[in-house]
Parts: structure tokens; C-alpha cells; sequence
């Protein structure tokens, strides 16, 4: 198994990399760099924190929070008026489809699509009273 090096470790960070931007028509030096490992990992590193950063700060100090289901901010009446609207929206869900059905219904019976029923009375044999 190999061994771990610190000391080379530290040396592969530091060491020293260009990154030149160049005009691709007339290959003229736009933009050089001069960069290494460690720099790209703190500038990445602190760029994560800062937008994570803003991230919860927008959240926290802004009214957004309130429209975040999942963070807990709404207050106890907020709560009680989301499940009365929720159950007045499923009775009106279910009403209008209690209608609908009426309405579908009525549609049959006024083109004459009903479905004939069997009236006949039905013959049935009769039980015997083992009592008589």
C-alpha cells in the first residue's frame, strides 16, 4: 500500500499553473492567470460558502420563508386556515362532481339512453318449514 505524503501533497498544491485566454483569429493574449491548486480550491471553496450564505440569508430576513412549506415559519393561524380552505376545497371538488354526474346522468335520460331494468317478478321456490 502506498504511503501518504504530506509534505509532497502540499508541494502538488503549490505548484504554479498559467491559464491564458487567447483570441483564437489572431492568437493574441486576451487574459493570463497565474493560479495553483490551493488558490482555485479557496476561491472555489469561499464562493460555495458566500452563495450559501446569501442562500439562507434571503430566506431568513426576507417574507420568502413564508412561502417555504418545509422551514416551519407560518404561524398556528396560518395553519388552521390552510386545512379550512383545504376542506372546504374538497367539498366543493366533491360537489361539483356530484353534479356532474347528475348532469351526465340527466343527458342519458333526455336522449333516451337509459338502460332497460328487468321488472319481471322473479319466481322464487319456496322454503321449507321443517317446523310443520
Amino acid at each position: 500500500m502506498a504511503k501518504f505524503d504530506a509534505n509532497s501533497t502540499l508541494k502538488r498544491l503549490r505548484n504554479r499553473y498559467r491559464l491564458v485566454v487567447m483570441n483564437e483569429d489572431t492568437y493574441e493574449e486576451v487574459v493570463k492567470f497565474k493560479l495553483n491548486r490551493l488558490s482555485v480550491y479557496i476561491a472555489l471553496s469561499t464562493l460555495f460558502v458566500l452563495l450559501t450564505g446569501l442562500t439562507v440569508a434571503l430566506i431568513v430576513f426576507t417574507p420568502l420563508k413564508y412561502y417555504l412549506p418545509g422551514v416551519g415559519y407560518g404561524n398556528s393561524k396560518q395553519v388552521k386556515e390552510y386545512r379550512i380552505l383545504k376542506m372546504r376545497t374538497d367539498s366543493i371538488e366533491k360537489a361539483l362532481q356530484n353534479k356532474q354526474q347528475y348532469f351526465n346522468d340527466l343527458q342519458k335520460v333526455l336522449q333516451g339512453n337509459v338502460p332497460k331494468l328487468d321488472t319481471n317478478k322473479l319466481n322464487l321456490p319456496k322454503l321449507e318449514n321443517s317446523e310443520e
